[in-house]
């Protein structure tokens, strides 16, 4: 893009609101934009990692929850699942709200939130508290869940087209640091013999930290306010659904893993939940750390290529974890874990880069260009996140639910496992025939020559 001759008038910062943004404008991005978008990104993260932490709480306290609790595997699985449903359903109505309130606002107000499952918790947790009681917070807990798609939303309008899978992955990435970093401070409470309610406490002034500077620091865009109608023409675009599909494979499975690599290893291979505890950190923390990596490759070489790629990964991990559990190898299975982790993550960052691409992709097709082009794109990238976070979302849900049944009926995981190979290499499937088919490109461009419409082509997105 040609920069204009006068770079834009600085963002005006009145109420917090910023008039002016157009990051596609090189002149602006270097003279204002990208001081301010990474201001905004580091308290977003902050945010989204406190969340994050929330939403997968009582992943580390059914470790805690002994026979004294009086509940079972299936019991702790339901548990997590509904948790996980939760998030996942919020996740819409976040992605509304910053549209309706602005980014700023809305993160100080789902900051604050994150106050009422955390007390709630530390006021229940006891032996002698019933299971529909433990449900019921759980499903507050839930509302953590909900930040991740605020965020991305909110941090989408903030970069341009070529700094997105970067500033998404790490947006993201670091907000899924909130699951290994939860884990490794129940790791720290029950080494140092403390109880569940030690471990709500540390989380309650972080929560209010997180709050205040989002308030302090951060900006609402007055051009991504009140525009919710974009949901309306998002949803009705059938690469949202598709796209959907695809992050369920993704986050799903880093999300409902997150959740049930502890149960597993200790119903499946008797850790106990100290031993359980010294490695269920370890695949989420390096799922999320790699997160903006898998941006950066997106970037790079295509996110549907990459994410092809990964999921080839993932089925072969899978596999491996099916033998491992079948063999009864602990080693082999925590190994092939850590690295399906991985994957997760990886293939996390790509298939978010994919979504601004497609859109920008399609606003290209229909004959616009330059701000034109990019403002559409931005509008049905930023709606569809939402969308496509909830649904994605919804796969650790099921993941949940698949190890409760395999459990009911095999007293393992394998039977999960299997369903989740099954799934990815569908996955695969969808990914090449959507977005890298050749057949698809040649019939494109033979029907260009003919037709006056541009063609959609999604192999670099």
């Amino acid at each position: 893009m040609t920069a204009p001759s006068t770079a834009p008038a600085p963002p005006s910062r009145g109420g917090r609101w910023i008039q002016q943004w157009d990051p596609e404008d090189e002149t602006f991005w270097k003279e204002t934009g990208e001081k301010v978008a990474r201001r905004n990104l580091i308290f977003s993260v902050l945010s989204e990692h406190i969340g994050f932490s929330i939403w997968t709480m009582w992943s580390v306290l059914v470790l805690f929850m002994g026979p004294e609790y009086g509940l079972t595997p299936a019991d702790k699985f339901l548990l997590t699942s509904m948790v996980t449903l939760v998030g996942a359903v919020v996740r819409v109505p976040y992605t509304f709200a910053v549209a309706i309130f602005g980014g700023r606002n809305w993160t100080i107000v789902s900051a604050a939130l994150l106050l009422v499952p955390t007390v709630a918790a530390f006021t229940v947790m006891e032996p002698g508290t019933s299971f529909n009681t433990f449900l019921l917070v759980g499903l507050l807990a839930g509302i953590g869940g909900g930040n991740f798609a605020s965020s991305m939303t909110n941090i989408n309008a903030f970069f341009p087209l070529r700094k997105k899978g970067w500033a998404l992955g790490l947006n993201a990435g670091g907000g899924n640091i909130g699951v290994p970093v939860l884990q490794l401070a129940g790791l720290a409470v029950i080494g140092a013999s403390g109880g569940p309610r030690v471990l709500l406490g540390i989380y309650i002034p972080f929560i209010v930290v997180a709050a205040v500077l989002a308030a302090l620091f951060m900006d609402n865009i007055e051009n991504v306010k009140n525009d919710t109608g974009a949901a309306k023409d998002a949803a009705k675009d059938a690469h949202t659904w598709i796209m959907s599909f695809l992050y369920i494979g993704t986050f799903g499975s880093f999300i409902g893993y997150s959740f049930a690599f502890g149960q597993v290893l200790t119903n499946q291979f008797g850790r106990t939940p100290l031993e359980a505890a010294y490695v269920t950190f370890i695949g989420p923390l390096l799922g999320s750390l790699i997160r903006p990596f898998g941006g950066w490759l997106a970037d790079k070489y295509g996110g549907a290529k990459i994410t092809l790629y990964n999921y080839v990964g993932m089925g072969a991990a899978t596999a491996v974890l099916i033998a491992a559990s079948m063999e009864k190898s602990l080693a082999l299975f925590t190994v092939a874990f850590v690295v399906l982790f991985v994957l997760t993550g990886l293939g996390n960052g790509s298939t978010y880069k994919m979504i601004p691409g497609i859109f920008q992709t399609k606003a290209v097709a229909k004959g616009l260009d330059g701000e034109a082009a990019a403002a559409y794109g931005r509008r049905l990238s930023g709606a569809s996140m939402g969308l496509i976070g909830a649904v994605g979302a919804l796969g650790g849900v099921g993941i949940n639910l698949a190890f409760r049944q395999s459990f009911l009926s095999y007293g393992s995981g394998t039977g999960a496992f299997v369903a989740f190979l099954a799934f990815y290499a569908a996955c695969f499937v969808v990914t090449w025939a959507v977005y890298l088919r050749r057949s698809a490109s040649r019939s494109q461009a033979t029907s260009s020559a003919s037709e006056a419409k541009p063609q959609l082509s999604y192999a670099e997105v």
